[in-house]
């Protein structure tokens, strides 16, 4: 129960005017008492999702739980993050308390200077992408992988729950939805073999991932060629995933190399141009204050004074 107690607080964080949460709200000793009794008696069955869609920059489609189901996620959550973060590679960067973006990018600008020596050889980079990530993660694979971690049986079950409460469209077994927020776990947990795997296995030093999108670097594009069919076997024998034949390539680092929504070469980084035309959208369609700060903190981890400049007209 205090678990419940606590979640239900971290979850309020921003959603308290929404209209599904005060709905939750008006009643809630009455669900939070049966909440916690269903999960007692081992009888709590996960609700459906309602769909929608956004553009992030390309059409995504989202579905989201009950706020009853969600708060049970944020208490599952809680539990289960720091028992798996210890578990994770460091350069391992989606959604991990001190990782992100930024993080991964100002790696990434890292290895670049060490695989070349500062700047003194060429280094190559391979980036690859998974196809449909989320939309393909097998269930049965997923809780073998809780299996080796996790010896409580109701956790498992529990797991087992939220794991097969969504099947991608046609595809039974298959699929975790995207805005759940175990989902972001789950898929570091399912990811997690493969990364060992290349540290390991493939002994690849200068290696980062972030979600389904990854990237090595070497001096020896040849090395990195050899890569590509020994990744995409693991991939598809381990983890029935594939590679988006279309987003692998081998490139040098000097020719500009778009990751993580910037374009790096050795001596600055800038925004991806997609990434420009959807920041300037959505401040001429929503000028709010808290926008124009958020978009200037993103501006800071590049070169990008000219845009900064362009951002700031909007403040008047």
């Amino acid at each position: 129960m205090e678990n419940l107690l606590v979640s239900w607080r971290e979850f309020l964080h921003n959603k308290k005017k929404r209209k599904d949460t005060a709905g939750f709200s008006l009643y809630f000793l009455d669900n939070i008492f049966l909440l916690h009794k269903e999960l007692s008696n081992k009888t709590y069955r996960h609700g459906g999702y309602e769909p929608f869609k956004i553009e992030d920059p390309k059409p995504r489609d989202i579905h989201k739980a009950s706020v009853r189901d969600r708060l049970l996620h944020h208490a599952l959550y809680r539990v289960l993050y720091p028992y798996f973060d210890d578990k994770f590679i460091y350069d391992s960067y989606s959604c991990r308390i001190g990782k992100g973006t930024h993080r991964a990018v100002n790696r990434f600008r890292s290895f670049f200077r060490k695989v070349s020596k500062n700047n003194t050889r060429t280094c190559w980079v391979l980036k690859c992408d998974i196809r449909k990530f989320f939309a393909n993660i097998d269930h049965g694979i997923l809780k073998k992988i809780f299996a080796k971690f996790v010896y409580d049986e109701d956790v498992l079950m529990l797991l087992g729950e939220i794991i097969d409460s969504f099947n991608t469209k046609g595809k039974v077994g298959i699929g975790l939805p995207l805005g759940n927020l175990t989902s972001q776990l789950l898929v570091n947990i399912y990811m997690n073999g493969f990364d060992y795997f290349v540290k390991r296995e493939l002994k690849e030093k200068y290696y980062i991932r972030y979600a389904d999108d990854f990237v090595i670097l070497s001096h020896d594009k040849k090395h990195l060629e050899r890569l590509i069919p020994q990744i995409s076997e693991f991939l598809k024998t381990k983890l029935k995933l594939s590679l988006h034949q279309d987003k692998v390539f081998i490139k040098t680092f000097a020719s500009g190399i778009d990751f993580l929504g910037w374009v790096s070469f050795p001596h600055h980084r800038v925004l991806r141009t997609t990434t420009k035309i959807r920041m300037f959208k959505r401040l001429e369609e929503e000028l709010k204050k808290g926008t124009i700060s958020s978009y200037l903190g993103l501006l800071s981890h590049g070169n990008t004074h000219n845009l900064k400049e362009k951002v700031k007209k909007y403040k008047t």
